[in-house]
């Protein structure tokens, strides 16, 4: 049984009161005698000479534990106990009464009413100004169930809920280690958000550590309802539509990110966990690459890139080619696009920048509208206006096929964050080149890789390892080494304990000397 005080040393003047109908008077007034708040007075004693108050929260708690550990044990085991003195029962309720996991001391109201709203369920006795609170939050939670965001062919079929204690179990199912550690906060004046920070400590940058718990603690808001609240504060720089924290609903994709040595960021109420630091090449990266043959997940990690690469400058290339440098493509090309072109009224810009916005307009549709009509709505509706438009002159053929490859390769990113990003940043690229042409798409890119190039995450280098290039994190990068080769975490991730492994490390050394 774990006992602790729960004390608040930064208000003296919310005390409990000795007198238990005061206290009762000023939890009803601070919480507006709401319905869900129950209050039962009993007496106990063989005597009857001590009145009690069990104060929880109807939804919140779970009844039967309330019913079963706290109320019997109150009514039954008390009437054996022998002590008149009120520190005497309290104590015995502490310490022999009770078979709750978890009992602690209360003093204030501050504190009482934090874990009344939290779940748990307070036991303030008459003639004391100390309470008990015993941990009895309710069992009702979200299954756990198959990934919606981040499905794969191999691998876990389970992804995190909206229970904080649940979703820090699964990953404590994953990594079954001691240095596997947990700092909580609780931040938000009104919502009093439970975040829970993650790390291997020993290989966890402890300079990055203490930085993620300041800045954590910094934040000054009065409600946290979702991970992006958090992610918002804590990036570093604001003036990036780039994502500089990652996010995953999947457990072994955050342990495999706490093995790097990075740090995950868990809040009570979000299914999906923050990671610290984040880097560019970790949003091209599924669970599911290191659950098959090394080679077939480098071909599909150069095919994602590949991918990126095509969403991002293929309209512009259309139109810049377009537009300028119609001498660029072989002639019976041209011809045949000059020729679906010729009944066209808009120029080339127009004609992508319509397109592009009425993609982008079905599939918000799509994702907004009820799941069983959706995809339906989006599908039937990408062919029947984009089929409508072509036999209505106003948009070519040849646009709405490189539209279309343009959103097919959107959907080859593991994260959905650097989709937006890619897709918010078509359009500038498209102005650039209708204006400039090839130069303008040029000029574009470059900005892109020295902004990319300008990004710090919790002080490392955004484009690690390929700005500033490093050799040995390159087995896992661009294309993935097998799994035998990746005998050391990322360099600038971890700085303490930079190999994984070192019995089957030494193993193989010893092997190679004995060769």
């Amino acid at each position: 049984m774990s006992i602790s005080k729960i004390t608040d040393t930064s208000q003296n003047n919310d005390q409990l009161y000795s007198s238990l109908s005061q206290n009762l008077k000023m939890i009803k007034n601070a919480l507006g005698n709401s319905d869900d708040l129950v209050i039962r007075e009993i007496t106990v004693g063989k005597a009857e000479q001590f009145t009690l108050a069990i104060i929880y929260v109807d939804g919140l708690s779970d009844i039967l534990s309330i019913s079963n550990a706290v109320i019997d044990k109150l009514m039954l085991d008390i009437e054996n106990n022998q002590d008149t003195e009120i520190e005497k029962i309290i104590r015995y309720l502490r310490d022999s009464c009770l078979t709750v996991g978890d009992v602690n001391d209360i003093f204030h109201f501050s504190a009482l009413y934090t874990s009344i709203l939290n779940g748990d369920t307070v036991i303030l006795l008459d003639e004391s100004s100390t309470g008990i609170v015993t941990s009895t939050k309710g069992p009702k939670d979200r299954a756990v169930m198959e990934p919606s965001t981040e499905s794969v062919i191999r691998g876990p079929r389970e992804s995190f809920t909206e229970t904080l204690r649940t979703n820090t179990a699964l990953v404590r199912r994953k990594i079954k280690s001691p240095n596997l550690w947990i700092k909580s906060r609780i931040i938000g004046e009104v919502t009093k958000t439970d975040v829970a920070v993650m790390y291997l400590n020993g290989i966890a940058n402890d300079k990055i550590v203490a930085e993620v718990l300041a800045r954590l603690d910094r934040i000054n808001i009065d409600g946290i309802l979702e991970g992006g609240y958090i992610e918002d504060f804590i990036q570093d720089s604001k003036a990036t539509i780039f994502p500089t924290v990652y996010n995953s609903e999947r457990p072994d994709v955050i342990a495999g990110e706490i093995l790097d040595g990075k740090i995950a960021i868990l809040v009570d109420g979000s299914p999906f966990v923050l990671i610290v630091p984040a880097l560019f090449t970790a949003f091209l990266q599924s669970a599911e690459d290191y659950y098959q043959h090394w080679m077939i997940s480098s071909l599909v990690r150069l095919l994602r890139f590949f991918g990126i690469s095509l969403a991002l400058v293929a309209p512009s290339l259309y139109v810049a080619i377009t537009t300028f440098h119609q001498e660029m493509l072989p002639t019976p090309m041209l011809i045949s696009v000059a020729s679906q072109r010729e009944g066209v009224p808009f120029p080339a810009i127009v004609e992508a920048l319509i397109m592009e916005v009425a993609f982008e307009v079905l599939r918000e549709a799509g994702l907004r509208m009820p799941r069983t009509i959706g995809p339906a709505v989006s599908i039937v509706g990408t062919l029947v206006i984009g089929q409508a438009a072509v036999e209505a002159g106003i948009v070519s053929a040849v646009m709405v096929i490189i539209v279309a490859l343009t959103a097919i390769c959107s959907f080859l990113f593991p994260a959905y964050g650097l989709s937006n990003t890619v897709r918010a940043l078509r359009f500038p690229l498209m102005i650039l080149a209708s204006i400039l042409g090839l130069f303008g798409l040029m000029f574009g890119l470059m900005i892109i890789v020295l902004h990319l190039c300008s990004i710090r995450t919790f002080g490392v280098p955004y484009l690690s390892p390929f700005g500033p290039l490093i050799l040995k994190d390159q087995k896992d990068a661009l294309v993935l080494f097998p799994r035998r080769a990746l005998l050391t975490r990322p360099r600038l991730i971890s700085q303490k304990n930079t190999v994984r492994g070192h019995k089957y490390f030494n193993t193989k050394k010893r092997n190679q000397s004995d060769v």
